[in-house]
């Protein structure tokens, strides 16, 4: 999918103290994603140089708000006009341009296992310490991440990360989509937690917008592929209708292919995953399955 074109909607040329500046304001309707949703930037050229930068969208500003998107940019575009004719030098110096990034290409892992249980020795430990092994097995890089121990922020729905393609928030997170971003299996460990997956997972979900608006901004989808692997205390399969359908969601959101899932239950009669027959061969069975399809 290709990344959405901007239209120009006003360009205007100020001219101060013997040079040219021009403003430039663009729309970019995204409403095949989010109805309604426009994507304003506002740039300020001099030359082929971009001075200044300004983004906002409408998803900002919530219904109640009298603030609205075009006015906030509209309002943007009149202050710069002033203050370049008032003092160009000291406005070029003043700004930060905020563009869209991607995250940073640095050499992460080919698998990514998060681990979404509080309990570090655990079952869903367990599952992951056998995914691991098994990706290891196959000479195929791994990480294994505990987001109990990772202190994020829980998203706020701003909507801002539709302006810059990350989010206004820069903690742990920033690393776990850098992962995801690099990583070729995507695999979700998490028990059950009153019909839903536990909190801390959750939010990593909810804060991987920022990667879900990157894709949007600049047209580029993963090729990832993913597994579940699920635990949950009470017995029957129905338990887990939750935990498919948020992980599901997860993974379409992120543009990741859902490629098995492997669900537990009586945990709680049970109590160790270890003791349940063929359930570390079925985990090692799903990676290397999914390990042998990782280029197709």
């Amino acid at each position: 999918m290709k990344a959405v074109e901007e239209r120009i909607l006003s360009e205007k040329a100020v001219h101060a103290q013997g040079q040219t500046y021009h403003l430039i304001l663009t729309g970019q309707d995204l409403g095949t994603q989010y109805p309604g949703m426009v994507i304003y930037t506002l740039q300020i050229i001099a030359g082929e140089e971009v001075i200044a930068l300004f983004r906002t969208n409408t998803y900002e500003y919530p219904p109640s708000s009298p603030i609205r998107a075009l006015a906030v940019i509209q309002s943007r575009s009149e202050e710069w006009e002033q203050e370049l004719l008032s003092d160009p030098t000291s406005f070029r110096q003043s700004q930060e341009r905020r563009t869209i990034r991607e995250p940073d290409n640095v050499p992460t892992h080919e698998v990514l296992i998060i681990q979404g249980s509080p309990r570090p020795a655990g079952n869903c430990s367990v599952l992951a310490t056998w995914a691991q092994e098994e990706a290891g097995r196959a000479d195929v890089t791994a990480e294994v991440v505990y987001l109990d121990d990772l202190p994020i922020r829980a998203c706020i729905g701003c909507y801002q990360c539709y302006n810059t393609g990350t989010c206004i928030f820069e903690d742990e997170m920033t690393g776990i989509i850098r992962s995801i971003s690099d990583a070729r299996i995507i695999v979700i460990c998490t028990p059950v937690f009153t019909n839903t997956v536990p909190g801390s997972l959750k939010i990593m979900i909810d804060r991987c917008q920022a990667y879900h608006a990157c894709q949007v901004l600049t047209g580029r989808r993963s090729g990832k592929k993913g597994l579940l692997f699920s635990v949950a205390g009470r017995k029957g399969q129905e338990n887990f209708s939750c935990i498919i359908s948020v992980i599901d969601a997860f993974m379409k959101n992120i543009h990741i292919k859902p490629s098995g899932s492997l669900l537990f239950d009586d945990l709680d009669r049970r109590e160790d995953i270890r003791r349940i027959p063929d359930a570390e061969e079925k985990v090692r069975d799903a990676m290397k399955k999914v390990l042998m399809d990782m280029d197709t």
